[in-house]
Order: C-alpha cells, then structure tokens, then sequence
C-alpha cells in the first residue's frame, strides 16, 4: 500500500443549522470524478444522521465516515483520530473533508489535525467557516464564543442561504466581523450551497499554539468507543448535554415504517430549532431538516439501513416537550 503523504485537507465550521451538509453535498457534487474524497463528519448528538444524508455509493470516489457524541477534540481526540485512521486507510483519498459539530471548538480541531503524528500525511488548506448572516439579529449568536471562534480561525468566511435574504446582509456581516478583528479574511455567498471549488485550494493560516482551551460535555451511557446500531425491533434513545444544549437522538429497527402524513403532521407542530432525520416510510426515505423554525422535507430513496431522528436545543424544558412529543406520535422508546 503507497504511503499517504500531504492530503490536502479542508475544515467546515459553522453554527448548527447554517448549511454545513448541504454545502458538501454541493462539493462532492462538483469533485474531480478522477478523485476520491473522504468525508469525516462530526455531530454533538450520538445517533449520527448526517452520514446518512451524505451517503454516496463508493465507487463514485466518496468515503464517509461519523464520529457521533460531541466534539472531535474530547478524550485528548481518540475518538477522532480512530475514525479518522480508517477512513484514510481505506479511502486513500485525494481530498479529507471534515465538518465538526456546529458546537465545536475549531482551534482544538486544528490542533489535532497539525499534531506531530498527521505532519506529513495532512496537508490543512482553508478552513471554512460558514455563518447565516439573518442569525446576527439575535444577540445570543452574536455573542457566543464558539461561533466568534470558528469565523475568527478560518481562513474563507462563508455567508450561506443567500437566496433567502431578503435584502443585501453582507455589509452587516462586515460590520460585524469588524467587532472581533476580522478585517481581511475574504468572504463568499452561497446559494443552495454552492461555492467556487477553487476556494479549497487556499493555505491555512492556522499556527499551533501551546494553550488548550479545555471544556467538557457529559454523554449518555452509551460509551463513545461503542457504535449504536439499530435494534431488531422497536428503537433505541440516546442523549447527550454540554456547551449549554441538549441532543436527543433514536435510532430504530429497519422494519419500522413512519407513516407519511403523520410524519408530515407532527414535524410542523415542532417549536424546536434544530432537528434531522432520516426516515423509512411507506412512500420512501424521507431526508427531514428543522432549522430555525423552518420544515423541509424530501423523499431521498427507497431503501435505507434504518431511520434515524435527533434534534438539538438550549432549553431543557422544550427538549422534554419535543421528546414527549416525538415518542407519543411515532411509538419511541421514552427510556
């Protein structure tokens, strides 16, 4: 087997919701067909759905591989650097992708991607970060530290969903870069999460640095060395808390068929800001996407391995209602 030296490797950040999947679904849409392009993605809830989203048959030149429950730093990066071997073992990829969990910390992420044991197999390119200029409204997002972390380490700002503006947002965002310093990291708008390809091929700007910003999250029992497969029967629940937000995932037999129209009936009920599933029902696969309030949904295949529904919010008290909802309308394990 030829030695993996210098693959080149993109970083893509941003808050939960901005458009992380669907832009690179839109980039491995536009990939070199000649190449193979391996993808780790990286989600704080355990269940794991954007792999199923992203699921490209391997002989078009796409590898994927999850690292569920949290950050990609935790456990000084075990979790992540495990997944990570395989999949560049098995890959041999011309180009690593890598999407962490909205919530996660960029600059450890990089930290570990440049340690001594990648130095000379990954070469890390521009970072992207990815950021709906709408959300700047809320002073919440405004203020929180990860996500002024993520647009102040990349190297390339995204400014995603821009054929949902209603007017030009992206002097308000300059505005707002220029309050954290950020005066001369280029900037590009995406529609439907399409980009210039070119803009991978950038250097990063990223330097190691001694200081660890360390943090912590607790999971459920679930170990996160233990991959969670779908039961025979019935379903299966798994939580996970940290960083001021709470997941709750199921992952459920493969012979359990969501009803359509009650799918469709109890998605747009749903008070919760974030959510993703992949659903098996009698009218095919359903790809399901909540973002801010905002319900789509999309028959993506007649066949699947199993449905998978997980949603994220800060509020503990909307997290119990969604869960007492969700279990009550689809028959879900509620332990």
């Amino acid at each position: 087997m030829d030695k993996l030296e210098h693959v080149p490797t993109n970083i893509i950040t941003g808050a939960l919701g901005v458009g992380k999947t669907t832009l690179i679904q839109a980039l491995l849409m536009a990939k070199p067909k000649s190449e193979r392009w391996a993808v780790l993605v990286n989600e704080f809830g355990e269940i794991g759905v954007d792999g199923a989203l992203l699921t490209s048959p391997e002989k078009e030149g796409v590898f994927i591989r999850e690292v569920p429950g949290g950050c990609m730093c935790c456990t000084s990066g075990l979790p992540m650097q495990i997944a990570l071997n395989m999949l560049l073992a098995k890959a041999k990829p011309h180009r690593l992708l890598i999407e962490p969990t909205g919530l996660g910390h960029p600059k450890e992420v990089l930290q570990t991607l440049t340690a001594e044991h990648y130095q000379g197999v990954l070469d890390v390119g521009t970072t992207l970060a990815l950021i709906d200029p709408r959300k700047l409204a809320s002073k919440r997002w405004r203020e929180h530290q990860t996500f002024q972390e993520q647009l102040q380490v990349a190297d390339h700002i995204v400014a995603t969903k821009s054929d949902l503006y209603e007017q030009d947002l992206i002097p308000e965002l300059q505005a707002y870069l220029n309050t954290l310093e950020i005066t001369d990291t280029p900037i590009s708008m995406a529609e439907q999460g399409e980009i210039d390809i070119n803009i991978l091929f950038g250097q990063s700007k990223y330097q190691q640095t001694v200081n660890e910003n360390i943090h912590s999250h607790s999971h459920s029992s679930i170990s996160q060395n233990q991959t969670i497969t779908a039961p025979e029967l019935g379903s299966v629940k798994v939580a996970n808390n940290g960083e001021g937000h709470y997941s709750y995932g199921w992952i459920c037999a493969p012979t359990l068929i969501f009803n359509y129209k009650l799918v469709m009936d109890t998605l747009f009920t749903l008070t919760i800001d974030r959510l993703k599933a992949v659903l098996i029902t009698e009218q095919g696969v359903l790809a399901c996407n909540i973002s801010d309030g905002c319900v789509s949904v999309n028959i993506v295949a007649q066949e699947a391995a199993d449905s998978r529904i997980e949603f994220i919010t800060d509020n503990q008290q909307i997290a119990q209602q969604t869960c007492e909802t969700l279990e009550q309308a689809f028959n879900l394990t509620s332990e």
